[in-house]
């Protein structure tokens, strides 16, 4: 090709893609994929993974196609990020938001054009609802053929746009640095989430000389305002009438050390959301309380014991199923604290709400609560220690519950909850996706820990196998258990091939039931159902033939043992741990 063709073909192309001089001298068109020229220009990939370098990238999720071939290329020159492949894009998303929750920073994922867009939108919509801050990308057309309708043309931004904070698409090599770190300082912004950049073929083969620029350095650790009016009204409350919700966000602002003082301090317990991503305070803690339930009618009986109730992060009280009446009671006053200022009065009126980081405003709210209650010591301690007995009761209670199911035939959710309890012990980090023991196993949950159990709040399956090997990667490959039930593990089975290929120490542990159970109860539970009176669920029995979970693992490279007795569940999950690999453990359980 001349250089006369070459600067014709390129006067042809809207004007943020003509290349620059040096490259149209050496001829963009059907030219071989590199990375660096004579001329010490860089590709727009290379610059891409510059920028990433630049922000503190270890690892890109993804799936590849021919759109993302420029970047996989320029890998080969960057052996310090390395790319995670997940066999499928859902797998990659729900990876990759594992590891933005376990190493708190944003997870960069990479995704082949529509179609593995569209294979990752389940679980990059959970990632948009549990806030997981993601720099999102996908493979592109060469923007200069896309007015012929070539394949795997789409139009990437309407797809992304529903499950991100914004998706724009990259027109020119010399953007991806303003781009890209765009994308990495919103991802991170309040409201924390995914955001989305398309990255046409073009654009990554580009040479430029464009400068990537530094990194901005952003406090967003802002205390809110009125922090001496919610002193007052707290310290007017009467000893005992107060109940704080730790929500997720304590968690992502790592205010949980700040959350026990206040806590400590007014001797006030502590209650966890009704739909967790995370356990932001010890459950090892006496005034702790656990969980609220997901109906409205039953959150409610909790704050009915109560004056007032202190929400400390957005989005606490989600209900599942409706139920009549609101899940704050009239005559309970309301208080909002959170970085989020969309949540803050939005559902149920409150007498204040404030915009804050939660743990720089609790520091400061502290300071000032402090003079105002100093005469209430021996009150607050009074109820700190009738917590303290009030959580030995019911945690004997619970025991001797499970006690009396553990010598049965069938292994109960109760007692599996709680032997997976006792055999993870408080240090190690679970991601849990099983319905069938959640509730148990977080009530026997007992670590002075705030940042080791996980949970997807957005409700679509198949995010947790994936998301226990992104989260071992972002703790630096330390065991993680994940625990799953038997429907959501056939959602994202693929994620036992990446942890055996990346050598990863997770034990995934199926909870199989054989059935949809949260939909099978459901259904029970209705008057008059037909289902029930002819004994005929469809579509809620995974049986006939059974799953093969053995064949499953060994299939992708992973061990794997089942557990028919509940006396070997504790030593199996042990002995998974201590293996230091990827292992699979299936307990049967009976249906509740």
């Amino acid at each position: 090709m001349t250089n006369k063709t070459s600067q014709q073909n390129a006067a042809q192309l809207p004007s943020n893609k003509r290349p620059a001089e040096a490259t149209l001298a050496r001829g963009l068109v059907n030219t071989p994929i590199t990375t660096v020229d004579r001329l010490g220009q860089r590709s727009g990939a290379a610059v891409f993974l510059e920028v990433l370098r630049s922000e503190g990238t270890r690892y890109i999720f993804g799936n590849p196609g021919t759109t993302e071939l420029f970047l996989i290329d320029a890998l080969v020159e960057a052996p310090d990020i390395r790319y995670v492949l997940a066999l499928q894009e859902a797998s990659a998303v729900a990876m990759a938001d594992g590891y933005a929750q376990a190493s708190g920073r944003p997870g960069v994922l990479n995704l082949h054009t529509a179609g593995g867009l569209g294979h990752g939108l389940g679980n990059l919509l959970n990632a948009s609802v549990c806030g997981t801050p993601l720099v999102v990308t996908a493979g592109q057309q060469d923007s200069r053929h896309t007015f012929t309708d070539p394949l795997l043309f789409g139009d990437l931004t309407s797809i992304a746009s529903p499950a991100v904070k914004w998706a724009r698409e990259v027109g020119h090599a010399d953007q991806i640095p303003t781009l890209v770190r765009r994308a990495f300082h919103d991802s991170n912004a309040a409201p924390t989430g995914p955001v989305f950049l398309s990255l046409p073929m073009d654009v990554m083969e580009q040479m430029t000389a464009v400068d990537i620029g530094k990194v901005s350095v952003i406090d967003r650790a802002s205390a809110a305002g009125s922090r001496d009016r919610l002193a007052d009204y707290l310290a007017a409350i009467a000893p005992g009438k107060l109940a704080i919700i730790a929500g997720d966000e304590v968690s992502a602002s790592n205010a949980a050390d700040e959350t026990v003082r206040l806590a400590d301090a007014l001797a006030t317990p502590v209650y966890g959301s009704s739909w967790p991503a995370h356990m932001p305070f010890p459950t090892s803690h006496p005034l702790w309380r656990g969980n609220l339930p997901i109906k409205a009618n039953e959150i409610a009986r909790e704050p009915k014991r109560y004056d007032a109730i202190f929400a400390l992060g957005g989005k606490s009280l989600i209900t599942i199923l409706y139920t009549e009446g609101s899940a704050v009671p009239s005559g309970v006053d309301l208080f909002q604290l959170s970085a989020d200022a969309r949540w803050l009065g939005r559902t149920y009126p409150t007498k204040l709400s404030m915009v804050g980081d939660i743990g720089v405003s609790l520091t400061v709210l502290l300071s000032l609560l402090a003079p105002k209650i100093a005469g209430r010591a021996d009150t607050y301690a009074a109820l700190r220690e009738r917590a303290a007995q009030d959580r030995e009761d019911r945690r004997a209670q619970l025991m001797a519950t499970a006690d009396s199911e553990f010598a049965g035939p069938v292994i109960t959710p109760l007692v599996a909850g709680r032997e997976m309890a006792r055999a993870i012990g408080p240090d190690i980090a679970i991601v849990d996706e099983a319905a069938a023991t959640m509730g148990h196993l977080r009530a026997f949950l007992n670590t002075s820990s705030s940042h080791r159990y996980f949970f997807s709040r957005g409700g679509a399956l198949g995010w947790g196998m994936p998301a226990a090997v992104g989260f071992s990667l972002g703790i630096n490959r330390e065991p993680v258990v994940s625990i799953v039930g038997d429907g959501a593990a056939l959602y994202s089975p693929q994620a036992l091939w990446t942890a055996a290929y990346e050598k990863l120490p997770v034990t995934f542990v199926v909870i199989n039931n054989r059935e949809y159970n949260m939909l099978k109860r459901f259904v029970k539970s209705q008057p008059h159902s037909s289902s029930v009176r002819a004994n005929r669920f469809i579509a809620m029995d995974i049986v006939d033939p059974a799953i093969d979970f053995h064949a499953l693992a060994a299939s992708m490279g992973v061990c794997a043992r089942r557990v028919d007795r509940a006396s070997d569940i504790a030593p199996a999950i042990e002995a998974g741990i201590a293996s230091g690999a990827p292992n699979l453990i299936e307990i049967p359980v009976g249906a509740t």
